[in-house]
């Protein structure tokens, strides 16, 4: 059918550049987010990129969703604006015939959104929560990098070591600053390595260096030389990853319904449905009076759009602290965006049917 070929291929046109637009918008928040994190010692450079994967497939399911609803209202509001609209009514074509290419392009979406919401996601998260645990379980001179100042997991040490020699654990220029009990201790080496004793403790060994050691603000310190100096590394015990309901599978969700669980499910299964949702009211809301403003309508979705947002996370929330049932939440939310769905259709189809047939 030239109808729906011509809307699919509109929505799908429509779609690639919003998408592309969403996605390079998240992209950029989350990598300037994680190069500040970097910078300020919260995650280490070498886990910036696999961090940014991690959440642009934890963010990808409302970018779908996102997506399906402004392709769809963009498409058809130029539909409108250009009276193509007019058109295809004249050819009886109505406004519920647009339900059948909308869901044929929107469901193939839903689904991916629904994969992302249950299972994707959520793995996203588990791996980027285990990622950061990992780098945060290292030690402190194993997180140092050549040409930058480290501080240690206890913020009582401030190590430096300018570059390496290519053998394993050897170092060279070591700086190495301590405070303990108001004494401020600096030594410095031209060579080093680390070294693990048979305890598992780990220690810095400094070559031929010097320490100073004194009060800051008092003239009198302390130089000492050595030939052999080492420090120990406090090596923090690995901890594992907190479960939390945002973590879990689906299978361990439905296994334990605790309100917090039945939360975390409710926001997942309504991401989907709300997608699905989201695309057949754009159809209504997509109508564009010529003689009004452009932007009226694009605003009113706008609206709808950020409160059936903010109602997904406050039923969440309900659910989680026991105030709503699970399949409450799914009802009354999705029933009710439902129900102002077929009253919109009922309002749009009327204001077109002719004045004649409607005064009858």
């Amino acid at each position: 059918m030239i109808f729906q070929r011509a809307a699919l291929r509109e929505f799908a046109s429509t779609a690639l550049t919003v998408f592309v637009a969403l996605f390079a918008i998240v992209l950029s928040t989350q990598l300037v987010r994680l190069l500040g994190q970097a910078a300020g010692g919260k995650v280490a450079s070498e886990a910036v990129m696999a961090l940014l994967g991690f959440g642009a497939l934890r963010y990808m399911s409302v970018i779908l969703s996102l997506t399906l609803f402004i392709a769809i209202l963009l498409s058809m509001s130029r539909s409108w604006r250009d009276s193509e609209m007019v058109v295809w009514f004249s050819t009886g074509v109505s406004l519920t015939a647009w339900i059948r290419p909308v869901l044929v392009f929107a469901l193939p979406l839903t689904v991916l959104v629904a994969v992302l919401s249950l299972y994707l996601a959520p793995w996203a998260l588990n791996k980027s929560a285990e990622f950061r645990t990992r780098m945060s379980n290292r030690d402190d001179v194993a997180q140092m990098s050549p040409g930058s100042f480290r501080e240690s997991s206890q913020a009582d040490r401030v190590f430096f070591v300018e570059s390496g020699e290519g053998k394993e654990g050897a170092v060279k220029n070591i700086f190495v600053s301590t405070t303990d009990k108001g004494k401020l201790g600096v030594m410095v080496a031209g060579d080093g390595y680390t070294q693990t004793v048979e305890n598992g403790d780990r220690f810095v060994v400094m070559l031929e260096g010097r320490r100073y050691e004194g009060v800051p603000g008092s003239p009198e310190y302390r130089v000492m030389e050595f030939e052999r100096y080492a420090v120990r590394i406090e090596t923090r015990e690995a901890q594992g990853v907190e479960a939390r309901p945002y973590l879990r599978t689906v299978e361990e969700l439905l296994a334990d319904p605790t309100p917090p669980n039945n939360g975390e499910l409710a926001f997942r299964i309504g991401l989907p449905i709300a997608a699905l949702n989201l695309a057949l009211l754009a159809i209504p809301l997509s109508f564009v009076n010529p003689r009004a403003g452009r932007a009226t309508n694009l605003l009113t979705a706008l609206l709808i759009y950020l409160m059936y947002s903010n109602l997904l996370s406050i039923t969440q929330a309900w659910v989680a602290q026991g105030k709503l049932s699970l399949s409450g939440a799914l009802w009354s939310l999705h029933g009710g965006m439902f129900l102002l769905l077929a009253l919109l259709f009922a309002w749009r189809a009327y204001a077109h049917v002719p004045r004649a047939w409607a005064n009858r």
